[in-house]
């Protein structure tokens, strides 16, 4: 035999008695769940050589990074300092070798005091060196006012601090020039 429906009212008392879960709340952000591991990692392990690979050139210099990549980065036990492998290309060894100490001191500017004592040499060859993105071009040096327009600057500037005179100036002038082009 089939059963009967509950009508209206009754499918409502039967929804009010019944207990329902909570709706269960959203995962935590990966980044979020995460961030005391890598901080642990980090104090563990320390950047490696791939931290300093994009910001070589700046670190090194252009001469030296043309010629040297750095290929691993060692940390010491405990508080000892790590050791740098670089890779070098032939005869250069000789040039990093007598600039170590100049190396180590910039690197160990990037990742912090203390963090590399030595470096090893390996030679091979390396990848050519990726050229770093265009500077924008400066615009070039503003045409100079007509004297009317550098009387007004002048006059303008009269009451301002000294300090500030040869910059105002030079910021009236631009301003004024691009006003004109714009005409």
């Amino acid at each position: 035999m089939r059963r009967p429906l509950p009508t209206d009212a009754e499918v409502r008392e039967i929804l009010s008695r019944r207990r329902t879960r909570p709706a269960p709340r959203p995962a935590p952000r990966a980044g979020q769940a995460l961030t005391t591991l890598i901080k642990k990692l980090d104090e563990q392990f320390g950047r490696g050589a791939g931290a300093l690979e994009p910001r070589w050139r700046e670190i090194v210099g252009d001469r030296l990074a043309r010629v040297t990549r750095p290929q691993k980065l060692t940390k010491g036990k405990g508080d000892q300092p790590g050791v740098l492998e670089l890779r070098v290309a032939g005869a250069a060894a000789l040039l990093v070798q007598h600039q170590s100490e100049d190396i180590l001191a910039r690197v160990n500017l990037f990742l912090g005091a203390g963090s590399v004592d030595r470096l090893r040499i390996a030679q091979g060859p390396i990848k050519p060196l990726t050229e770093p993105a265009a500077r924008p071009k400066r615009a070039a040096v503003p045409p100079p006012l007509p004297a009317s327009a550098e009387a007004e600057l002048a006059a303008s500037l009269a009451a301002a601090p000294e300090e500030l005179k040869a910059a105002l100036a030079k910021l009236g002038r631009a301003a004024i020039s691009r006003s004109n082009d714009r005409d």
